[in-house]
């Protein structure tokens, strides 16, 4: 019988020897792919586009607006910022419509003048301080301004004037200021005499004298009531209609000492008079130009 254990040694060989090639295999330069391995594909680089960016709307802008606009136009102003973020927004002057033009005239440097009355934007056109010509863009009217819950149940003019001739307080703006005029032609216009226990510089000081009960009523338009808070109230009255106001904006002249962007001044105005600057000026109670 013969001895077939060197067979079975050279089978173990064959597959230890096997096994060693392969693993050597494995280990080999990657470099070297073996034939039946699948092709390798270098990813593609993800390339982020170069943006150029534009310097949009750059340089200042300051405003000087009446002060029943405030209210309004403290947010059309901050949107302005937002939208055009190259452009510095300076503080706004407010003031009577009046004594703006006046500070105008005298050297005040400001872009843009939005006031309360056509009279006072021609004051400021006459001096030559008017880039082209002014645009209407809102209107108002007067409304008698009450303390909260109307404790005097003033519902018309006509009451105003009970109210007055029996000793109570109703105040005015001064006949020299736009809403001054604005009551004495409704007064005129309609018949009703309204005795005023004082006039005022402004709307503003009106609603003051309102607000802390030193007067029962007065007469102001009505888009300062939106900024005069819950303790004050507007009582409308059919009279108003004879002295609808009309507010004119202009692009000023160049103000000195700072150097001025009349491309900055025009698109603030564009704004006020586009879709969003209307839409603030109505929910702030102005009227369509």
């Amino acid at each position: 019988m013969h001895d077939r254990r060197p067979t079975t040694s050279r089978v173990r060989a064959f597959v230890v020897g096997t096994a060693v090639l392969m693993a050597l295999a494995a280990c080999a330069d990657p470099s070297t792919p073996a034939e039946t391995s699948a092709p390798r594909t270098t990813p593609t680089p993800t390339l982020t586009p170069e943006v150029s960016e534009s310097p949009g709307l750059t340089g200042e802008l300051t405003v000087s607006a009446a002060v029943t606009l405030q209210g309004a136009f403290d947010q059309i102003l901050a949107d302005f910022g937002d939208e055009f973020p190259g452009v510095t927004v300076e503080p706004p002057v407010y003031g009577a419509s009046p004594a703006l033009a006046t500070q105008l005239v005298a050297g005040g440097a400001s872009d843009v003048f939005a006031a309360a009355d056509e009279a006072s934007m021609a004051t400021v056109a006459g001096a030559g301080l008017v880039d082209g010509s002014a645009t209407i863009f809102a209107t108002d009217a007067l409304v008698i301004v009450v303390p909260a819950g109307n404790p005097k149940n003033l519902q018309s003019l006509h009451d105003l004037g009970v109210l007055s001739d029996s000793g109570g307080k109703v105040v005015f703006c001064a006949a020299t200021e736009p809403c001054g005029s604005a009551a004495h032609k409704v007064l005129d216009t309609s018949g009703v005499g309204v005795r005023a226990s004082s006039n005022e510089p402004d709307v503003q000081a009106v609603l003051a004298k309102v607000q802390s009960g030193e007067a029962d009523a007065g007469l102001v338009y009505r888009g300062a009531l939106q900024g005069a808070g819950d303790a004050v109230a507007g009582v409308e009255f059919a009279e108003s209609t004879a002295a609808v106001v009309r507010y004119p904006i202009a692009v000023l002249t160049e103000p000195t000492p700072r150097t001025h962007s009349s491309e900055v001044a025009q698109a603030f105005v564009d704004y006020v008079l586009g879709p969003q600057g209307q839409a603030i000026l109505a929910a702030n109670g102005f009227g369509a130009p």
